[in-house]
Parts: structure tokens; sequence; C-alpha cells
């Protein structure tokens, strides 16, 4: 049905969008931009607008952050932002649960992790919380085992029993599946997985537990988690129409923490 607009209402709308606020959003690429994307549709008509910037890495979204170059980010769990605050100071605070992904273990080389020969190269992540998540997905699996009391930050040093003798490589968690031509195994996030054309679903060859405590969340300053743009945010977040794009968009490899 065709919609005439009048003078009063096209003044109107100009008056609500100069009105709208405007915020930037740091996300990382795959999942977490994608949503993002869905989230500033939602976002529009209650009057927030916001401008998303992707990070290619987990390092500066909260240094950006910080320095105020951003207003919030969505693209951390928990544990994640709890080691940043621990190591480098950042005044940030969790304000809302999004998503949760599992992690997965993928390889070019073999189908099923029984297949695991002795002395094979694994690629983790190399932040200590993801590093950390890697390793205790392959204590789950029986492969490894670590000491007592590292809790959710392990590393490899920590790695107490390892009976296939396998050999760890570190590195940038954007780069993980590039490794799998020169690895035999690569535990990488879902974000990075999904961007780089892997299906979690169908192409992991292990994955993360449902329960693991790795929910995302959206953060922002300390000090800004009562602004009325935060409530906005959450609330976009939050909506009916982003929950069914997700559960529509990714059938079971993303799910939502609300």
């Amino acid at each position: 049905m065709l919609r005439i607009l009048t003078l009063t209402s096209v003044l109107a709308l100009s008056a609500a969008a100069a009105m709208a606020e405007e915020i930037k959003v740091g996300v990382s690429p795959g999942e977490h931009a994608e949503i993002m994307e869905e989230v500033k549709k939602v976002a529009e008509p209650l009057g927030l607008d916001i401008d998303i910037v992707e990070f290619s890495d987990y390092v500066v979204p909260n240094q950006a952050l910080a320095d105020g170059d951003i207003q919030a980010n969505s693209f951390q769990h928990k544990p994640y932002l709890d080691n940043q605050i621990k190591d480098r100071g950042f005044d940030l605070v969790p304000v809302a649960d999004t998503i949760t992904t599992p992690m997965g273990i993928y390889s070019d080389k073999i189908k099923d992790m029984k297949d695991l020969a002795d002395g094979a190269k694994v690629a983790i992540p190399n932040d200590p919380t993801n590093g950390g998540r890697a390793l205790l997905l392959l204590q789950d699996l029986g492969l490894i085992k670590l000491a007592d009391g590292t809790g959710l930050v392990p590393s490899t040093l920590d790695v107490v029993e390892n009976p296939k003798k396998l050999s760890f490589l570190e590195l940038d968690a954007a780069q993980l599946p590039r490794s799998l031509a020169d690895t035999d195994i690569a535990i990488i996030n879902t974000n990075y997985a999904i961007a780089s054309g892997l299906n979690p679903k169908t192409d992991s060859i292990a994955m993360e537990k449902a329960d693991s405590p790795y929910v995302n969340i959206i953060v922002v300053r300390k000090g800004d988690e009562d602004q009325p743009w935060v409530k906005t945010l959450v609330e976009a977040y939050h909506s009916d129409e982003v929950k069914k794009f997700i559960q529509d968009s990714y059938h079971g490899t993303v799910l939502t923490a609300w």
C-alpha cells in the first residue's frame, strides 16, 4: 500500500532523525558484526543511531572503548573482560548478556578426534582466556590434564599430563582458520570460524559443551551504564526481532543468552 507523507509527518520524521543519539559500537567480524547490523535496524526507530566499527582482533576493542573512540563493544565473554581489566586496568563494565558461541575444533587432516596422532600440532588462541578455554576443551576430551587451581585461564605451562605429546602453537585468534593447512587441528572461536567460511555445526570435529561459562556481553565505560542510550541498545539487542534473526541465521551454532 502506498504511504503518502504529509508535510507535518515529513517534518516530524526529520526532527526525530535530528534528535537521534549516535553511538559507536565495536564488534569483531562474523556473528557479532552481523547481529549488530540487525540491532542497528531495531534501534533506529527507538532514537538510537549505531555506527558499527569492526576490529580484526580481540585486543583493540577494549582499548578503543577505554580511550573513548567508541561508546560500547560487543565481542567478548566475561572471563576475557575480567582478564583484560586485571592486566590493563580498564574501567569497563558489562551491561547485558548477548550470545553464547561454543568453541570448536577443526581440521583439514582428520575427520574424528580419535584419529588424532601422537605428536600432533595443535593451534590455539594466544590470548590467555581463549587459549585457556581451548585447553579446557582438550581436557574435557581427555587429551590432556591441567594442574589443579588454574580456573578458567590455564596456559600451556599448566599442562601436567600430555600422553599424546601434543605440540601447541599459539596464534592470534583471527589467524587460526588459516593455520589449518599447517596444523593437525585448530581450536577456533565461532566468530572467526564463520567469518572464514567454516560451519561450526558441520565442519567442526568437536565442540565445547553448551553449558560453558563463556557468555558474551555488551560492555561500556564505568559511569555510562545508566545512560539512556545504554538502555535502548540493550532493549534493541534483546528484542524479538534480533532473537529471530539469530535463530534463523545460525541454526543453533549461536545461542541467545536472554
